[in-house]
């Protein structure tokens, strides 16, 4: 029964590999595809299609991309700065949001949850959230408006508070209480110790919506100087694609000067290259955190 037993098991876990390669294939292959487009010459796209291996090799799309190194490396700045700063100061108000609503001695604590839960549910709208930030704010064309919004998330705020609740126990609290510790060293020295997972994962929430915001810019901000990456290179792919209509409608093939597609991919990877590289480094707290925030509380 025991050899029955493992010959079932070894299967069960070759099915189980065989699904995880097939699925991480698929998810790979996309990308493996941006690639090689980013790598191939605009003609050779439009002719061909999109290829796994290019069939003309030309990086007329970075070329593009990268027409103004100054500015495109002036739009990384600011959107490197913004998700810094944002993802540190996130971190630092949500995990102490977090903490204060997973104490159970915090009388408080079920109403305040309440709210913050309820504000996932009905919002403004987008009129009223332009006239705070613009007229009441004052944050029109300021690097504010690309930072404070962004702070405090409902879900992840309730995440934080999730894991706290479920990693930290309450008799360790008590035990520090009778040893003299405050609030604000107990969340210092044993909560924020104890939750790395939890403040990987809402790390990496906070990094991609600081890093892949685009939208702020088209709204608040007037001056290019303060542009977004994103936003740039969306102004970018915008104008070459209006040139090339332009010169379809007079007659003047501008095709050839004016790589849209392979501009399009060369931008997915300049836009996605660097966030890449930071989810290897969270990536083994991420799935704990994720799961243990979302079914304990």
């Amino acid at each position: 029964m025991r050899i029955k037993d493992d010959k079932y098991t070894g299967l069960l876990q070759a099915i189980a590999y065989t699904v995880t390669i097939a699925v991480s294939l698929a998810c790979l292959l996309p990308f493996l595809l941006i690639i090689s487009a980013s790598l191939s010459s605009n003609e050779s796209i439009i002719r061909d299609g999109y290829r796994f291996i290019p069939t003309q090799i030309s990086l007329e799309g970075y070329k593009t991309v990268f027409i103004f190194p100054g500015e495109v490396l002036r739009a990384y700045g600011v959107t490197a700065l913004s998700t810094v700063i944002g993802t540190a100061l996130g971190l630092f108000l949500m995990t102490m949001a977090g903490y204060v609503l997973s104490r159970k001695d915090f009388k408080y604590r079920n109403a305040f949850a309440f709210y913050i839960y309820f504000t996932t549910l009905f919002g403004g709208g987008l009129v009223p959230w332009y006239i705070l930030l613009t007229k009441y704010l004052g944050m029109l064309d300021s690097y504010k408006v690309l930072v404070l919004p962004g702070l405090m998330t409902p879900f992840l705020i309730i995440l934080m508070k999730n894991f706290i609740r479920s990693a930290v126990p309450e008799e360790l609290f008590e035990s520090a209480k009778i040893d003299g510790a405050g609030d604000f060293l107990i969340y210092w020295r044993i909560v924020l110790q104890l939750s790395m997972p939890g403040i990987a994962t809402v790390g990496l929430f906070l990094a991609l919506h600081y890093w892949n915001d685009w939208f702020t810019s088209s709204l608040f901000i007037n001056d290019p100087q303060k542009y977004q990456l994103q936003f740039y290179l969306y102004n970018v792919i915008n104008s070459a694609q209006f040139i090339a209509q332009m010169g379809a409608g007079t007659g003047v093939s501008l095709t050839t000067d004016v790589p849209t597609e392979s501009t399009k991919m060369a931008m997915a990877i300049v836009v996605t290259g660097p966030i890449l590289f930071l989810y290897p480094f969270v990536q083994r707290y991420f799935v704990k955190g994720l799961t243990i925030g979302a079914v304990k509380g």
